[in-house]
């Protein structure tokens, strides 16, 4: 068969294969040729495990044969490289753990191997999860498909990009300050945020462990909610999982919104926004009130300025935590130097890139004696704040609308020198993880040629709503179906 992969969905593999018009080992030959082809200029993949993919591939095979009717099963499938996958690489795109191999599965892998999934390979990211453009990455930059002098965002570009340029189907990401939502943002991708509880964060290398979130990159908003289906629920190994029964999300997929009532928050709209992003927003906030949704323009959620502060001390904090684990001795690159404080301190001096450092330092500060109080406690205090607003607003609105970055794609190592700057690239996002909500990003227009995406902002455990909103938005508009031309 003939495949645009740039368009493929996985309800429409899923029904290609079902129908026997291709197999699973055909299908999943295509993409690795994809890869093949595309990779040298895109750079996505850390890792392509092909012989694994046929393998899964042909098991598939034998499930489709036998009338299994999971609409994963046999359709490929990219995972970021913060996600452990037994037997398969796990970098999380640093030296540090360049040559580590987990001997176990993340809950979400095993959810999607029992699904029958195919696993092509491991994502490029910023190392850690630490970044906002793929550029942190310790082995190479992954470029942005629309136009490859820009970045693809952050921290899983390699996600996002790969399934923009269709080098597979969908993907998984990881979200701590919007690293699903900013790059399914610049790439013209759907990109979703899970409540924080929903999807097990086992086997998750851990960034800030009271931010962190899997969740999916899509073509469309009802592969999102097909995806969602299968890695959420409840897993006794993840101490943060909530015990609540996982819905059918693809019953909440209705074409209009009558009844439902939207708010814009002004605070999103910030100062330094590029004025096609902020139009190309209104326009389709414009666009809902057509579908039947009543919008009010004048929501207030006054805390927000402070969330990036926020954001900068409790993701920093926890990582030091974290990240005190990689000492050279029980896995991962190790120094031999003279003795164990030397050997401790050259693993993390040349396992450790330049962002890395910054964050563990300013982690550390934050929790040091004298400033624990001054910092991380206030920021704490403030988190609350921040989720009070929001949880008064819901008792108003069904969902929030709002951009998902204030600019369009930035190109390659514009901001890079710039730490405050590329921070400022997630302020739209960063409230979100804050606050622990699900969060939804999807293609809204383009300023200049590059995409703008909208995000959608629901209340605890309202996945439904938000895909309901975004599902909506989606079928009376064009803008997914314009695809990057590379």
């Amino acid at each position: 068969m003939n495949i645009d992969h740039k368009r493929l969905t996985i309800h429409e593999a899923h029904r290609l294969l079902r129908s026997k018009q291709i197999s699973s080992v055909e299908l999943t030959r295509s993409y690795l040729e994809r890869i093949s082809l595309l990779e040298p200029k895109l750079k996505a993949f850390v890792t392509v495990t092909a012989d694994v993919a046929l393998e899964q591939a042909k098991q598939a095979d034998k499930r489709l044969a036998d009338k299994d009717d999971n609409p994963l099963c046999g359709v490929p499938a990219l995972i970021k490289d913060v996600i452990c996958t037994k037997g398969i690489r796990t970098t999380c795109s640093s030296r540090i753990l360049e040559n580590f191999v987990p001997i176990y599965d993340a809950t979400v892998v095993e959810k999607m191997k029992a699904a029958g999934a195919v696993v092509l390979g491991k994502s490029n990211m910023d190392e850690f999860a630490m970044g906002s453009s793929t550029e942190n990455s310790a082995f190479f930059v992954t470029h942005n498909p629309w136009e490859l002098e820009r970045v693809p965002g952050g921290s899983s570009g390699g996600s996002a990009a790969a399934v923009a340029a269709g080098e597979t189907v969908y993907a998984l990401g990881s979200d701590t300050g919007g690293s699903i939502r900013q790059p399914a943002g610049f790439c013209s991708v759907v990109g979703l945020k899970p409540t924080y509880g929903r999807v097990s964060r086992y086997g998750l290398v851990a960034f800030a462990s009271s931010l962190d979130q899997i969740g999916p990159f899509t073509q469309d908003v009802t592969d999102s909610a097909i995806v969602l289906n299968c890695i959420a629920g409840y897993d006794k190994r993840d101490s943060t999982s909530v015990p609540q029964p996982v819905p059918d999300y693809t019953r909440a997929l209705l074409p209009d919104l009558k009844g439902m009532k939207l708010g814009v928050p002004k605070e999103y709209f910030v100062e330094g926004m590029q004025a096609e992003v902020a139009l190309a927003i209104k326009s389709a906030v414009s666009k809902l009130e057509e579908l039947g949704a009543q919008i009010d323009w004048d929501v207030s959620l006054p805390s927000t300025p402070y969330a990036l502060a926020v954001y900068y001390i409790i993701a920093p904090s926890e990582a030091s935590a974290n990240l005190a684990r990689y000492d050279g001795v029980k896995y991962g690159f190790s120094y031999n130097g003279e003795t164990m404080w030397d050997s401790m301190e050259k693993t993390r001096q040349y396992g450790f890139g330049a962002e890395v450092k910054r964050r563990i330092m300013l982690g550390t500060y934050a929790l040091s004696a004298g400033y624990y109080d001054a910092y991380y406690l206030k920021a704490q205090k403030v988190r609350t704040l921040i989720r009070r607003e929001f949880d008064e607003a819901f008792k108003k609105y069904d969902a929030l609308i709002t951009p998902t970055s204030p600019t369009v794609p930035f190109k390659i190592g514009e901001k890079v020198d710039d730490p405050i700057q590329m921070y400022l690239s997630d302020v739209c996002t960063l409230p979100i993880n804050i606050a622990g909500l699900p969060a939804i990003s999807i293609p809204a227009g383009f300023g200049d040629g590059l995409p703008i995406g909208m995000q959608i902002i629901g209340k605890p455990f309202s996945e439904e709503t938000i895909f309901r909103v975004a599902y909506a938005y989606e079928q009376a508009t064009e803008w997914h179906k314009r695809k990057a031309n590379i």
